[in-house]
């Protein structure tokens, strides 16, 4: 009887960590939350056997066989709320704490050190604790506090569904850490241990959020898919707007000068460059598409694709590409002080570029009047790329977290916070830096620096991506 609920939990666990490796495919969030649920299965399991075990010899071995689980738990757990909320910076101590497991793992089956035995309660035989087994236990509570911090910090600076999913994920953690009142039970305090009641409790709710706030989901991918969707309604416009430019200039024609409609001189002039607004508008949209499919292609970043390219060739086609409006060319201005080459795409390039721009020319329309410099140079043994805006600036609270992934300031669902985190991540394959410094109220920088290549552009740069997105003024 005492078996039936450990049992019980082990298989829900490993049930739904399939079900999740279906159903969400084997990202890297989706893995690491598979093996929460198969440590946890494994853990579980082997106490549903140790409580019906009936010989000491034997329920030693499987008590040190599921011990080994227990150790990676905290960790497996830690894992998953790194790769769920971004934490990049927390992934030398993960791979401390998986040193630390292993370690003890090893000293778990021919020492004393981690379990010194086992002990008979009322249910069962349960582990005894060892000499060494304090120092998993302080491995678990740092833990602990890490994985209730991480996601509590991330959803205070998170938007719309993303703050709750981690709410979800953030009370989940917390119940699941109810767990360690097992502890007790090694140390000679005989109950039923009670962990069993709070990873189900966390099991329903991540179940839930899963369910009803598409945890696990891969966001990028979800966007990719819709910007795909995109295309088709596009293409319509596109289709209907050239219908449109070849069939107005004789409709506006007979209204001149000899037919006096209801048409003014002005609104003929209106109708005459609808056509070719509507073009542009689709232009700007197409390219926004691509930006974001290619940040969510898995393999964007593969470096065979890689070949040598002109910074100069990239930068003037990105500017003949950019879908400016009104006065924005005018305010952007062009310095190229030495035109080197770099290792790379030249098209994720000019996306990067993409990106800074619309970036800045925003900054400009929340500060007034200003200007944007792109310029490239060579210093040291390194080229840079660099573009300044004297626009509204970054606050210094904000400044640390631009280039995290989902990071936005914008509330009003202007922005999805993945503009910087792309840009970092292709700078980041061409074997180069990105950084920001900015002013509130003054100036915002973005630096990039690519390696020194002695290497000759292969071909020109961005030819083909110059064809799908004309000049739009």
């Amino acid at each position: 009887m005492f078996a039936l609920f450990p049992a019980l939990v082990s298989a829900l666990f490993i049930a739904y960590g399939l079900y999740v490796l279906r159903s969400r495919g084997t990202s890297k969030l989706a893995l690491t939350f598979f093996a929460v649920c198969l440590t946890t299965c494994f853990w579980q399991a082997s106490w549903a056997l140790l409580f019906m075990n009936s010989d000491p010899g034997q329920a030693l071995v499987l008590a040190r066989i599921g011990y080994l689980a227990v150790l990676f738990v905290p960790t497996t757990l830690y894992h998953f709320i790194i790769e769920l909320t971004g934490a990049r910076g927390d992934r030398p101590w993960l791979y401390l704490s998986y040193l630390l497991a292993g370690l003890l793992g090893v000293l778990l089956p021919g020492t004393d050190a981690v379990l010194s035995g086992v002990q008979h309660f009322f249910y069962g035989y349960y582990p005894k604790a060892g000499w060494l087994h304090p120092l998993h236990l302080l491995q678990t509570g740092l833990l602990a506090g890490r994985l209730i911090w991480l996601p509590y910090k991330r959803q205070q600076r998170a938007v719309s569904i993303e703050r709750t999913r981690l709410r979800y994920c953030l009370v989940s953690v917390v119940i699941y850490s109810g767990a360690v009142i097992d502890y007790l039970c090694n140390y000679g305090v005989e109950m039923y241990p009670p962990g069993v009641a709070f990873i189900i409790a966390s099991l329903g709710l991540i179940a839930q959020a899963m369910v009803r706030h598409n945890l696990l989901a891969d966001p990028m991918a979800a966007a990719a898919t819709i910007a795909h969707e995109m295309r088709t309604p596009l293409a319509s416009i596109r289709s209907q707007t050239r219908m449109l430019s070849r069939c107005l200039p004789e409709l506006i024609a007979g209204y001149r000068p000899e037919h006096k409609g209801a048409l003014g001189e002005r609104q003929l002039q209106h109708l005459g460059e609808i056509a070719r607004s509507i073009d542009a508008e689709v232009s700007r949209s197409n390219f926004i598409v691509d930006m974001l499919l290619a940040s969510a292609r898995d393999g964007v970043m593969q470096r065979e694709t890689f070949a040598v390219h002109s910074v100069a060739v990239c930068v003037d086609e990105a500017m003949a590409c950019y879908p400016f409006s009104g006065s924005e060319r005018a305010r952007v201005r062009v310095t190229i002080s030495n035109e080197y080459s770099f290792y790379g795409s030249d098209v994720l390039l000019m996306f990067v570029l993409y990106n800074l721009l619309k970036n800045a020319l925003q900054a400009l329309q929340l500060n007034g009047p200003g200007s944007v410099e792109v310029e490239c140079f060579s210093r040291g043994v390194q080229n840079w790329l660099v573009v300044t805006d004297t626009g509204c600036g970054i606050t210094p609270d904000v400044l640390p977290h631009v280039f995290e992934p989902f990071y936005t300031t914008r509330r009003s669902g202007s922005g999805t916070g993945m503009g910087l985190a792309f840009c970092k991540r292709v700078v980041t394959a061409f074997g180069g830096e990105i950084s920001c410094e900015s002013e509130a109220g003054r100036y915002t920088r973005i630096s990039i620096s690519l390696p020194r290549t002695t290497e000759s552009p292969r071909h020109p740069a961005g030819k083909h991506i110059a064809e799908h997105y004309p000049v739009a003024h």
